[in-house]
């Protein structure tokens, strides 16, 4: 079907007035007319491009933006809605009252994700429709005019298009659906927990995964693989063959995926119909090395939701298989010989059948070839996460669609001119019109999570960093088939557009950018969980960036001597709402106490039980969880071989010890000759004791600081080997000694001076007597 009726027939009657009008811009080409380039001017030029890019795209563009926005609203006003329904008691049954508001609050929902829906369709065929109008005008007068590259630079500045665009509001509409069924008690679909968690669910041998895909520029592609392998070791794969990849290189794997000539399988996947499939054969290394060949179908069930099919087949078995000749009899045959039970032959049976059962219906034949080098993290025995990132990925073709001219031979079921010559990335030497290299890596993260286990905090910060851009929707076979055959397809993945863009951000902005997200989503999470009577989730500004740490603190602090009440980051902080200041306020308060307690632990390390206490913790807290199989070892390697010390190291310690003995001497000399010259003075026999204490004291600890240390030196620890415990006690001893001696001498002296003036005064008296002169005389 040619585009023009593709896109009447997409029509949403209510929107007719605003799409491209496609049948315009083809007269003003004059597509149909066959003349010559010179009889296009560059006043046709200016006119078309006048009409395509202000007139058309200006009016596709800003009718979005407006029912963008009417949307955004009612979902808001959904919001309010949830927040003025009354909290449940516990064990206590909802009211009818409240039971009727949340059905038509459900249906409001339904309304607002039906007409998302048709947006989107807006979006998507409009899209296409731009993409297919440039390339008619260049491939018909693009000898002196192209605009494709202006037009895709337009596209990817205006995001009607964008998926990124769609994924707030997405997510807002998913946690509203969440509360409404949770409160009327009905099942939450995998698509709206998929949604929740910002990945798309998948299933693998029964147990349930959320995938999470983004690309990854080349200049950051080394950082994410080192920031991954900290964590989860490379996974090395048994099926590559020996001949073809030895140890230290990542294997080359190759997908062959299936379609008919009506494209029926891209249409229906990038359209995201219900039950969309696709079918690939994926094996490793070169197929000269004979490997081993997997057949799988990929099967996208409503909901969001999808599994897999697969099962091994021999290449010269592939042909006889796909034309419906051979039913893999062989292999069945072996499974009875080796004694497999019936239920797995019966599933086996069932899976072979039913995947050649669609490729008969959909008369289905390898079309694009995806050609990729893989490097993969896992850790063994352990599939919860599970990464994967592929690089030199090229498209080709292997279609046979041009009967005159075909890219593979139609009698056999994958092009020879490559397998037969081992050619491999770039793809140099076939036809560069059948080939499209990919700019980026991809990276694909698949989490088994069951809402119990929290995601890991290093995911997290790795699916938010800067390093990385999201892709959620991506598909090799989508894209393959969008850049390689799209004269026979009507509609185009709306990533095309971000294949000519610089997807580098720069760390802050994407830092600051993924702040504000949360904060938003954990104000509705917060709606939601005062209404469930729990909270979803909490969210907890960040300190620094998460990957690039060392990078933000040098920039931040040199940003913050300019001016740190008005850089973007308080900015940002004190734009956020009560909940995330309190918990801001929280992790300040924390923040305070620890340096409080490291201030306490400076001084007296040894007698500070909160720094003990919190030490204890922070080990618990930052022990590290070893894989499976791998245990602490009980000698460190450093603590490996013979003891070497320098000899200036023990002699610091035995002069440390010699100094103690000295205070101690002095000390004890003066407490001796206190003790000793004080008679009957109580009070100089008071302090010759409380000397000689301090002195006992002072030799005591440096004794045990010198054996302590020598220790320390020994076990090659690497403590400090500063203590202000003894110091300090030695000298409050000895300031309060002096002080109280001070005091007390001053008060005998005043005392004796008091004495000796009445004793001059009674003197003085007595003198004055006549009895005294009678008896002088």
């Amino acid at each position: 079907m040619r585009f023009g009726k593709t896109l009447q027939s997409s029509f949403h009657q209510p929107w007719q007035d605003k799409y491209l009008d496609y049948p315009k811009l083809k007269s003003m080409l004059r597509e149909d007319e066959y003349e010559e380039d010179e009889s296009w001017t560059e006043n046709d030029e200016t006119k078309f491009s006048d009409e395509i890019f202000n007139v058309q795209l200006e009016k596709v563009t800003s009718f979005h933006e407006e029912k963008f926005k009417e949307l955004k609203d009612r979902v808001d006003s959904a919001f309010e809605k949830l927040k003025e329904l009354p909290t449940p008691e516990n064990d206590q049954p909802r009211s009818d009252i409240a039971t009727q508001r949340l059905k038509e609050l459900e249906a409001e929902l339904d309304a607002i994700t039906n007409e998302v829906n048709e947006l989107k369709r807006y979006s998507n065929i409009n899209y296409t429709g731009f993409l297919k109008i440039v390339k008619k005008h260049d491939r018909k007068r693009g000898l002196r005019y192209k605009i494709r590259p202006m037009m895709m630079q337009q596209l990817s500045d205006r995001p009607f298009n964008s998926e990124q665009a769609y994924s707030p509001l997405i997510h807002r509409l998913s946690l509203a659906y969440f509360t409404v069924k949770q409160q009327l008690e009905e099942g939450v679909s995998d698509g709206v927990m998929a949604e929740l968690q910002d990945g798309v669910q998948e299933t693998r041998n029964g147990e349930t995964y959320s995938a999470h895909k983004f690309w990854v520029h080349a200049d950051n592609l080394l950082e994410v693989k080192t920031f991954i392998m900290r964590r989860l070791p490379n996974l090395v794969y048994s099926e590559v063959s020996a001949k073809e990849v030895d140890g230290n290189e990542d294997p080359s794997l190759t997908s062959l995926y299936f379609d008919n000539s009506k494209f029926d399988l891209y249409k229906r996947k990038v359209e995201r119909e219900t039950e969309a499939s696709s079918l690939r054969l994926r094996w490793y290394g070169q197929l000269s090395a004979s490997p081993e060949i997997f057949l799988e179908q990929k099967i996208v069930h409503e909901g969001g939701g999808s599994e897999e099919r697969k099962f091994t087949i021999k290449g010269k078995y592939v042909k006889p298989f796909i034309d419906g000749e051979y039913k893999m009899e062989k292999t069945i045959a072996k499974m009875e010989r080796q004694g497999q039970s019936e239920d797995e032959i019966a599933k086996f049976k069932s899976t072979v059948n039913g995947i050649q059962e669609f490729i008969k219906e959909r008369k289905l034949q390898p079309v694009v070839r995806a050609n990729y080098k893989r490097t993969a993290f896992q850790k063994p025995t352990d599939d919860r996460i599970r990464i994967s990132i592929d690089t030199d990925l090229a498209f080709v073709r292997e279609d046979t669609l041009d009967s005159r001219r075909p890219c593979r031979d139609p009698n056999e079921w994958h092009r020879l001119d490559i397998d037969n010559r081992n050619i491999g990335y770039p793809f140099k030497d076939i036809n560069q019109s059948e080939v499209s290299r990919f700019p980026h890596a991809l990276l694909e993260i698949k989490l088994k999570e069951d809402g119990k286990r929290k995601r890991p905090e290093w995911i997290e910060d790795l699916i938010s960093s800067h390093m990385v851009y999201p892709a959620a929707r991506f598909s090799k076979f989508a894209h393959g088939v969008a850049v390689l055959f799209d004269d026979y397809v009507n509609t185009l993945p709306f990533w095309l557009s971000d294949l000519d863009k610089d997807i580098r951000k720069d760390p802050q902005a994407a830092f600051e950018e993924e702040e504000q997200k949360k904060a938003r989503r954990a104000a509705d999470e917060q709606v939601v969980g005062s209404l469930l009577g729990n909270k979803m989730g909490s969210f907890q500004p960040s300190k620094s960036s998460p990957v690039s740490k060392s990078y933000l603190a040098e920039r931040i602090a040199s940003e913050s001597g300019a001016g740190p009440a008005g850089s973007p980051a308080s900015t940002a902080v004190a734009g956020r709402g009560p909940r995330e200041n309190g918990e801001s306020a929280g992790q300040q308060n924390e923040q305070g106490q620890q340096q409080q307690q490291r201030g306490y632990g400076t001084i007296m390390p040894s007698f500070s039980i909160i720094t003990r206490y919190a030490k204890s913790r922070q080990r618990k807290r930052d022990k590290v969880q070893l894989p499976e199989g791998v245990t602490e070892p009980e000698t460190w390697i450093k603590n490996e071989g013979p003891l070497k010390v320098e000899p200036k190291v023990w002699l610091a310690n035995e002069r440390t010890f010699m100094k103690w003995q000295h205070i101690c001497v002095l000390l004890g000399g003066l407490a001796v000759a206190l003790y000793t010259a004080a008679g009957r003075d109580m009070l100089a026999l008071a302090f010759g004791i409380v000397y000689l204490a301090i002195a006992a004291f002072a030799g005591g600890w440096g004794w045990l600081m010198h054996r302590t240390r020598r220790q320390m030196i020994v076990d090659r620890s690497g403590r400090d080997f500063d203590n202000l415990v003894g110091p300090m006690v030695v000298s409050f001893a000895l300031v309060v000694a002096l002080v109280l001696n001070f005091v007390f001498q001053y008060r005998a002296a005043v005392h004796r001076m008091d004495a000796a003036a009445s004793l001059e005064g009674l003197n003085s008296t007595v003198a004055q007597l006549p009895v005294v002169d009678e008896l002088l005389r």
